[in-house]
């Protein structure tokens, strides 16, 4: 497990499964991911399954602290790792609403940058963010991620096209957060 100031990441596993369907058929929830149709428990099924064969990718159940017991808020991920290039793309989504916009998600992404940098020798995360969603590019520039550009009008939802913004962070610009090198 890794921890955070409040949060700690621990293995996916099986028995999350009926969460993620939870979290992934509320509309609301589902709004700030790529995905756009309801999940059936088969198709994340399938998914779970097709996880054990991976290596490019990092998957995490992100837990919050609440009182004395650990809480499955959402999950977290480095995904398309680029092992020669040293990169990968960031992947983020709190599911439990009622942990939205309380520091949870700032908590995990600079959780994830520490693994990324300082256990997977990573030199560069990166990650698309839709325009509609500033709590979440603000939780990402606390992180030291900056903004490198903007597919204009690349997302279709809601019955509107909307930006989608490209952020990154490197190892060095991680190390001046405050964190350690």
């Amino acid at each position: 497990m890794y921890y955070g100031d409040r949060i700690r990441l621990r293995a996916i596993e099986r028995e999350d499964i009926p969460t993620f369907v939870r979290w992934f058929n509320d509309p609301e929830v589902r709004r700030y991911l790529l995905m756009y149709r309801p999940m059936s428990r088969a198709s994340e099924e399938r998914w779970f399954e097709g996880l054990l064969d991976r290596h490019d990718d990092y998957l995490f159940a992100i837990e919050a602290a609440v009182g004395d017991q650990w809480v499955h808020i959402g999950n977290c991920g480095l995904h398309r790792i680029d092992w020669k290039n040293r990169y990968a793309v960031f992947g983020i989504v709190i599911g439990e609403k009622a942990f939205w916009g309380k520091g949870y998600g700032t908590d995990t992404v600079r959780t994830m940058l520490r693994f990324a940098f300082h256990e997977l020798n990573l030199h560069r995360v990166e990650l698309e963010v839709f325009d509609y969603n500033p709590r979440a590019q603000r939780c990402y520039e606390k992180a030291g991620f900056r903004l490198e550009g903007t597919r204009r009008e690349a997302l279709f939802r809601d019955g509107e096209y909307h930006d989608v913004h490209l952020m990154s962070v490197l190892r060095h610009e991680f190390a001046g957060t405050g964190e350690p090198r």
